[in-house]
Protein backbone atom coordinates (compact mmCIF):
# COMPACT_ATOMS: atom_id res chain seq x y z
CA UNK A 1 0.00 0.00 0.00
CA UNK A 2 1.36 3.21 -1.10
CA UNK A 3 2.09 6.06 1.44
CA UNK A 4 -0.83 8.06 -0.67
CA UNK A 5 -3.30 5.70 -0.32
CA UNK A 6 -2.91 4.96 3.50
CA UNK A 7 -2.74 9.07 4.06
CA UNK A 8 -5.62 9.50 2.35
CA UNK A 9 -7.34 6.39 4.42
CA UNK A 10 -6.13 8.14 7.91
CA UNK A 11 -7.68 11.50 6.45
CA UNK A 12 -11.25 9.86 5.78
CA UNK A 13 -11.31 7.59 8.70
CA UNK A 14 -11.26 10.63 10.85
CA UNK A 15 -13.49 12.81 8.69
CA UNK A 16 -16.14 9.81 9.32
CA UNK A 17 -15.19 10.08 12.97
CA UNK A 18 -15.78 13.77 12.73
CA UNK A 19 -19.04 13.69 11.58
CA UNK A 20 -20.06 10.44 13.45
CA UNK A 21 -19.39 12.84 16.50
CA UNK A 22 -21.18 16.02 15.36
CA UNK A 23 -24.51 14.08 14.46
CA UNK A 24 -27.30 15.01 16.53
CA UNK A 25 -29.87 12.00 15.79
CA UNK A 26 -32.62 14.46 16.28
CA UNK A 27 -31.43 16.89 13.71
CA UNK A 28 -30.56 14.11 11.06
CA UNK A 29 -33.76 12.84 11.56
CA UNK A 30 -35.61 16.08 10.48
CA UNK A 31 -33.45 16.96 8.08
CA UNK A 32 -33.76 13.44 6.76
CA UNK A 33 -37.50 13.96 6.66
CA UNK A 34 -37.13 17.27 4.81
CA UNK A 35 -35.23 15.91 2.09
CA UNK A 36 -37.79 13.36 1.56
CA UNK A 37 -40.22 16.20 1.31
CA UNK A 38 -38.27 17.66 -1.07
CA UNK A 39 -38.55 14.59 -3.00
CA UNK A 40 -41.80 14.69 -2.79
CA UNK A 41 -42.32 17.90 -4.27
CA UNK A 42 -40.12 17.16 -7.03
CA UNK A 43 -41.97 13.93 -7.91
CA UNK A 44 -45.11 15.57 -7.81
CA UNK A 45 -44.33 18.49 -10.06
CA UNK A 46 -42.43 15.36 -12.70
CA UNK A 47 -45.81 13.77 -11.93
CA UNK A 48 -47.75 16.71 -13.00
CA UNK A 49 -45.71 17.54 -16.18
CA UNK A 50 -46.13 13.57 -16.92
CA UNK A 51 -49.86 13.81 -17.09
CA UNK A 52 -49.70 17.03 -18.44
CA UNK A 53 -47.31 15.91 -21.20
CA UNK A 54 -50.08 13.00 -21.94
CA UNK A 55 -53.18 14.91 -22.53
CA UNK A 56 -51.12 17.21 -24.88
CA UNK A 57 -50.40 13.88 -26.63
CA UNK A 58 -54.16 12.54 -26.36
CA UNK A 59 -55.64 15.39 -27.74
CA UNK A 60 -52.95 15.44 -30.36
CA UNK A 61 -53.46 11.96 -31.43
CA UNK A 62 -57.62 12.68 -31.45
CA UNK A 63 -56.95 15.51 -33.45
CA UNK A 64 -55.34 13.91 -36.08
CA UNK A 65 -57.95 10.89 -35.72
CA UNK A 66 -60.49 13.30 -36.36
CA UNK A 67 -58.16 15.07 -39.59
CA UNK A 68 -57.95 10.85 -40.48
CA UNK A 69 -61.82 10.76 -40.68
CA UNK A 70 -62.02 14.32 -42.22
CA UNK A 71 -60.05 13.38 -45.23
CA UNK A 72 -61.42 10.12 -45.91
CA UNK A 73 -65.03 11.83 -45.73
CA UNK A 74 -63.48 14.24 -48.09
CA UNK A 75 -62.07 11.54 -50.51
CA UNK A 76 -65.65 9.54 -50.69
CA UNK A 77 -67.44 12.73 -51.22
CA UNK A 78 -64.54 13.90 -54.78
CA UNK A 79 -65.02 9.90 -55.44
CA UNK A 80 -68.76 10.94 -55.66
CA UNK A 81 -68.28 14.44 -57.23
CA UNK A 82 -66.06 12.22 -60.13
CA UNK A 83 -63.18 13.88 -59.15
CA UNK A 84 -60.64 11.46 -59.00
CA UNK A 85 -57.81 13.91 -58.63
CA UNK A 86 -59.43 15.43 -55.24
CA UNK A 87 -59.78 12.18 -53.91
CA UNK A 88 -56.36 11.24 -54.71
CA UNK A 89 -55.78 14.18 -52.35
CA UNK A 90 -57.76 13.97 -50.07
CA UNK A 91 -56.83 10.47 -49.30
CA UNK A 92 -53.17 11.74 -49.43
CA UNK A 93 -54.10 13.88 -46.32
CA UNK A 94 -55.98 11.22 -44.52
CA UNK A 95 -53.07 8.52 -44.54
CA UNK A 96 -50.67 11.70 -43.86
CA UNK A 97 -53.06 12.02 -40.59
CA UNK A 98 -53.40 8.30 -39.94
CA UNK A 99 -49.25 7.99 -39.59
CA UNK A 100 -49.32 11.11 -37.21
CA UNK A 101 -52.15 9.47 -35.48
CA UNK A 102 -50.76 6.43 -35.40
CA UNK A 103 -47.09 7.69 -33.70
CA UNK A 104 -48.52 9.62 -31.57
CA UNK A 105 -51.17 6.36 -30.25
CA UNK A 106 -47.90 4.67 -29.45
CA UNK A 107 -46.34 7.83 -27.73
CA UNK A 108 -49.57 7.85 -25.66
CA UNK A 109 -49.28 4.58 -24.61
CA UNK A 110 -45.41 4.88 -23.43
CA UNK A 111 -46.52 8.04 -21.45
CA UNK A 112 -50.02 6.11 -19.87
CA UNK A 113 -47.44 3.65 -18.45
CA UNK A 114 -44.49 6.38 -17.74
CA UNK A 115 -47.53 8.31 -16.08
CA UNK A 116 -49.03 5.15 -14.37
CA UNK A 117 -45.28 4.43 -12.89
CA UNK A 118 -44.69 7.87 -11.68
CA UNK A 119 -48.14 7.47 -9.48
CA UNK A 120 -47.36 4.59 -8.12
CA UNK A 121 -43.78 6.25 -7.45
CA UNK A 122 -45.36 9.03 -5.53
CA UNK A 123 -47.62 7.10 -3.14
CA UNK A 124 -44.81 4.65 -2.07
CA UNK A 125 -43.14 7.61 -1.51
CA UNK A 126 -46.09 9.71 0.61
CA UNK A 127 -46.34 6.04 2.61
CA UNK A 128 -42.24 5.98 3.01
CA UNK A 129 -42.77 9.82 4.24
CA UNK A 130 -45.81 9.21 6.39
CA UNK A 131 -43.87 6.01 8.03
CA UNK A 132 -40.67 7.82 8.29
CA UNK A 133 -42.39 10.86 10.19
CA UNK A 134 -43.62 7.98 12.93
CA UNK A 135 -40.31 6.15 12.71
CA UNK A 136 -38.78 9.73 13.38
CA UNK A 137 -41.01 10.51 16.37
CA UNK A 138 -39.95 6.89 18.01
CA UNK A 139 -36.30 7.45 17.67
CA UNK A 140 -36.34 11.24 18.89
CA UNK A 141 -38.44 9.65 22.13
CA UNK A 142 -35.50 7.21 22.77
CA UNK A 143 -32.69 10.26 21.97
CA UNK A 144 -34.35 12.02 24.45
CA UNK A 145 -35.14 8.97 27.08
CA UNK A 146 -31.11 8.17 26.25
CA UNK A 147 -30.27 11.99 26.93
CA UNK A 148 -32.59 12.05 29.83
CA UNK A 149 -30.69 8.61 31.59
CA UNK A 150 -27.25 9.87 30.56
CA UNK A 151 -28.25 13.19 32.41
CA UNK A 152 -28.88 11.18 35.27
CA UNK A 153 -26.23 8.89 35.43
CA UNK A 154 -24.06 12.11 35.04
CA UNK A 155 -25.34 13.91 38.07
CA UNK A 156 -25.34 10.66 40.35
CA UNK A 157 -21.82 10.11 39.05
CA UNK A 158 -20.68 14.12 40.55
CA UNK A 159 -23.06 13.73 43.33
CA UNK A 160 -19.98 11.58 45.05
CA UNK A 161 -22.29 9.35 46.30
CA UNK A 162 -19.34 7.38 48.31
CA UNK A 163 -18.03 10.72 50.15
CA UNK A 164 -21.84 10.94 51.34
CA UNK A 165 -22.28 7.97 52.65
CA UNK A 166 -18.67 7.74 54.17
CA UNK A 167 -19.75 11.09 55.82
CA UNK A 168 -23.05 9.21 56.89
CA UNK A 169 -20.81 5.85 58.36
CA UNK A 170 -18.47 9.03 60.24
CA UNK A 171 -21.82 10.33 61.86
CA UNK A 172 -23.19 7.42 62.99
CA UNK A 173 -19.70 6.27 64.43
CA UNK A 174 -19.96 9.62 65.82
CA UNK A 175 -23.52 9.03 67.49
CA UNK A 176 -22.83 5.86 68.97
CA UNK A 177 -19.72 6.78 70.86
CA UNK A 178 -21.37 9.96 72.03
CA UNK A 179 -24.11 7.36 72.86
CA UNK A 180 -21.24 5.10 74.26
CA UNK A 181 -19.94 8.15 75.99
CA UNK A 182 -23.67 8.62 77.92
CA UNK A 183 -23.84 5.42 79.45
CA UNK A 184 -20.68 5.54 81.16
CA UNK A 185 -21.26 8.58 82.64
CA UNK A 186 -24.53 7.13 83.91
CA UNK A 187 -22.67 3.96 85.09
CA UNK A 188 -20.22 5.99 86.88
CA UNK A 189 -23.05 8.16 88.68
CA UNK A 190 -24.93 5.18 89.67
CA UNK A 191 -21.24 3.87 90.96
CA UNK A 192 -20.74 6.65 92.87
CA UNK A 193 -24.20 6.45 94.67
CA UNK A 194 -23.78 3.24 95.63
CA UNK A 195 -20.27 3.75 97.16
CA UNK A 196 -22.01 6.82 99.13
CA UNK A 197 -24.53 4.60 100.61
CA UNK A 198 -21.93 1.64 101.28
CA UNK A 199 -20.20 4.32 103.21
CA UNK A 200 -23.14 5.08 105.15
CA UNK A 201 -23.75 1.44 105.96
CA UNK A 202 -20.13 0.80 106.61
CA UNK A 203 -20.59 4.24 109.16
CA UNK A 204 -23.23 2.92 110.94
CA UNK A 205 -21.66 -0.12 111.91
CA UNK A 206 -18.79 1.56 113.27
CA UNK A 207 -21.59 4.14 115.25
CA UNK A 208 -22.97 0.90 116.98
CA UNK A 209 -19.84 -0.57 117.72
CA UNK A 210 -18.61 2.84 119.84
CA UNK A 211 -22.59 3.01 121.14
CA UNK A 212 -21.86 -0.29 122.60
CA UNK A 213 -18.60 0.38 123.90
CA UNK A 214 -19.48 3.67 125.89
CA UNK A 215 -22.27 1.15 127.31
CA UNK A 216 -19.75 -1.02 128.80
CA UNK A 217 -17.47 1.86 130.33
CA UNK A 218 -20.40 3.72 131.51
CA UNK A 219 -21.60 0.12 133.06
CA UNK A 220 -18.43 0.61 136.07
CA UNK A 221 -16.59 -2.86 135.28
CA UNK A 222 -12.97 -2.67 137.19
CA UNK A 223 -10.01 -4.53 137.31
CA UNK A 224 -8.65 -6.48 134.15
CA UNK A 225 -11.83 -4.86 132.08
CA UNK A 226 -11.35 -1.60 133.70
CA UNK A 227 -9.57 0.60 131.09
CA UNK A 228 -6.42 2.19 132.29
CA UNK A 229 -6.11 5.76 132.34
CA UNK A 230 -4.35 7.79 129.81
CA UNK A 231 -1.95 8.65 132.43
CA UNK A 232 -0.77 5.41 133.66
CA UNK A 233 1.11 3.01 131.90
CA UNK A 234 -0.20 0.36 130.29
CA UNK A 235 1.59 -2.84 130.93
CA UNK A 236 1.98 -5.59 128.13
CA UNK A 237 1.65 -9.23 128.47
CA UNK A 238 5.88 -9.11 127.29
CA UNK A 239 6.42 -6.81 130.51
CA UNK A 240 4.48 -8.98 132.95
CA UNK A 241 6.81 -11.73 132.06
CA UNK A 242 9.75 -10.00 132.18
CA UNK A 243 9.00 -8.58 135.87
CA UNK A 244 7.68 -12.16 136.67
CA UNK A 245 11.18 -13.45 135.72
CA UNK A 246 12.96 -10.34 137.73
CA UNK A 247 11.21 -11.10 140.98
CA UNK A 248 12.30 -15.17 140.27
CA UNK A 249 15.95 -13.83 139.85
CA UNK A 250 15.41 -11.78 142.94
CA UNK A 251 14.34 -14.14 145.46
CA UNK A 252 17.52 -16.99 144.26
CA UNK A 253 19.42 -14.47 145.22
CA UNK A 254 18.31 -14.13 148.66
CA UNK A 255 18.17 -17.59 149.20
CA UNK A 256 22.19 -17.53 148.61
Amino acid sequence: MGLFDRVSRVVRSNLNAAVSNAEDPEKILDQAIIDMQEDLVQMRQAVAKAIASQKRVQQQYERAQSESNTWHQRAQLALQKGDENLAREALTRKKAQTETATALKGQLDAQNGQVDQLKKNLIGLESKISEAKTKKDMLKARVSAAKANEQLQSTMSSMSTSSAMGAFERMEEKVLMMEAKSQAAQELAGADLESQFAALEAGGDVDDELAAMKAQLAGGSTGQGQLPSADEPVATPKDAAVDAELEELKTQLDNL
